[in-house]
């Protein structure tokens, strides 16, 4: 038997309508590597999928990488921690609105034997000149992520340009912060990484945090929807709804409750309405 035309024009609409929808219920977040490397997605957006139906796709990459794709409308979300460059998003007009999400902190990781002396110091500006007047070997990610950005802020405070000693003491690697920590650790170099990714990082070995407790080793992290007056193809109803669900009482609260080791990763300050 064959279908009427009107009949098969019928049920290509509800076809259409339907891919359309699931379209819809689905967004990509632009992300930094610390979030996704430390386990936090895997564990927040099962919670937020069972509420909402609405899958969430990361892309975990540096956050200059994150911003890049975000202005190229390559995403719904932006979640990334340098709060400059993210003001400067949303004042370009990409993002409608950037958030406070939650923060931690930045360490300074190195070998037990600690060629440069910096272990116990509470202050990274003269840790990181110890470091260059000694000589010793820091593997830096390299990337314009929000961590190398911090790192570059920080030594400039310290009157050090490290960039005169790269590929001396200063070793710049172009990658992520788990494979940058495997680079400095095989080479026996000090690594500043942010807390969640070094209580995550599998593969330690004599290394420990050698410099930690600096306020300049504060670690901020951001949510922005991207603006659809920007990219037109923005999912506007479902990020909405997985940005206001981050920074909900029930998605801080999620935020808190995740652990790795007993340990508390992020901590969750989004201002209340």
């Amino acid at each position: 038997m064959k279908l009427s035309q009107s009949l098969c024009a019928s049920i290509a609409a509800l076809a259409l309508a339907g891919s359309v929808a699931a379209a819809d219920q689905s967004i990509i977040v632009q992300s930094t590597t610390s979030t996704a490397n430390s386990g936090l997605y895997d564990y927040l957006l099962p919670l937020f999928q069972d509420k909402t139906d609405i899958q969430v796709n990361v892309v975990a990459v540096g956050t200059g990488q994150a911003i890049k794709n975000a202005q190229n409308c390559d995403g719904d979300v932006l979640l990334v921690h340098a709060k400059a460059s993210e003001l400067d998003f949303v004042e370009a007009g990409y993002g409608t609105a950037r958030t406070d999400l939650m923060y931690n902190d930045f360490v300074i990781v190195g070998p037990e034997a600690d060629p440069a002396a910096v272990g116990g110091t509470t202050d990274a500006q003269a840790a990181f000149a110890k470091i260059a007047a000694s000589g010793a070997l820091f593997a830096s990610r390299g990337d314009e992520s929000g961590t190398h950005k911090k790192e570059k802020s920080l030594w400039a405070e310290s009157g050090v340009d490290p960039s005169a000693a790269s590929g001396q003491w200063y070793r710049e690697t172009g990658s992520g912060m788990g494979a940058t920590l495997n680079a400095g650790i095989g080479m026996g170099a000090y690594v500043m990484t942010d807390r969640a990714t070094w209580i995550s990082f599998g593969n330690k070995q004599d290394y420990k945090i050698q410099v930690e407790g600096d306020d300049d080793l504060f670690n901020q992290y951001g949510v922005i929807p991207v603006n659809p007056a920007k990219c037109p193809s923005v999912h506007v109803d479902a990020a909405k709804k997985f940005t206001d669900w981050l920074i909900s009482d029930e998605g801080q609260s999620a935020i808190a409750a995740f652990e790795v080791g007993n340990q508390q990763l992020f901590f969750p300050n989004a201002p209340k309405n």
